[in-house]
């Protein structure tokens, strides 16, 4: 039985536009690199600064220290402005799955490739609170600041069991709308869903390791195993 749910954010739980992916465009073509389609789809959901590291050097630009914390500083002012702008939304029908979720006794927990300084005004400005309680949406978020590699490394999965008292593996579910969210929960060994609410789509979802792909995070419920934890 399923006893924790692990979802990330832009794309999967919160439509943001896109404006991430353009903001972390921006940012890495504003130091010289030039940015294909095909490495910025391999880079989506991954934490921010490694992903501006490695589209550097995909684009022909050494990425020095210096330059990447520059780099950085610039995405996160484009995004904010940009989110000012066009302010992010829930998915249509995640909310009410969320809370179908947790009145099913199962944990919520959203883990992004986003630091802190993105991750908690964005969830701010929706009034997703996390916390022990009905009056919260999710029991646990989990941030790249918070862990020593974002995906495709299994770490916000397990910081996630970490904060919601989940041990066994086989009863945690992590879905995303990217590669590197496959990836993750196949290297922390859960069900890993991909769902098509972001830019990748099936035919290349379905390349990678999974074990479900759906339209959107609302059809987890439609899952057999997720059945009651208590």
């Amino acid at each position: 039985m399923i006893e924790l749910v692990a979802f990330d954010m832009a794309g999967t739980t919160i439509d943001d536009h896109g404006l991430v992916y353009i903001a972390l465009e921006q940012s890495v073509t504003e130091t010289g690199a030039t940015v294909t389609a095909t490495d910025l789809q391999q880079w989506m959901g991954t934490e921010k600064s490694a992903a501006i590291t490695a589209l550097m050097t995909l684009g022909g630009v050494p990425p020095t220290s210096e330059i990447v914390d520059a780099a950085f500083r610039c995405f996160l002012e484009i995004l904010a402005l940009s989110y000012r702008q066009t302010p992010p939304v829930g998915l249509p029908g995640v909310e009410d799955a969320l809370r179908e979720l947790s009145a099913r006794g199962i944990a919520v927990a959203l883990t992004t490739g986003f630091s802190d300084e993105v991750a908690v005004p964005l969830l701010d400005s929706l009034g997703w609170t996390a916390g022990p309680g009905s009056e919260h949406l999710l029991d646990a978020v989990v941030t790249a600041s918070e862990v020593a590699a974002g995906r495709p490394a299994p770490y916000l999965i397990q910081h996630a069991m970490e904060k919601t008292g989940v041990t066994d593996v086989r009863a945690v579910l992590a879905a995303g709308d990217t590669i590197v969210d496959l990836l993750a929960a196949r290297n922390a060994g859960v069900v890993g869903v991909g769902v098509l609410t972001g830019a990748v789509g099936r035919d290349e979802l379905a390349k990678h390791p999974h074990d479900h792909i759906l339209d959107s995070v609302v059809d987890v419920l439609s899952l057999a195993e997720l059945q009651p934890s208590h």
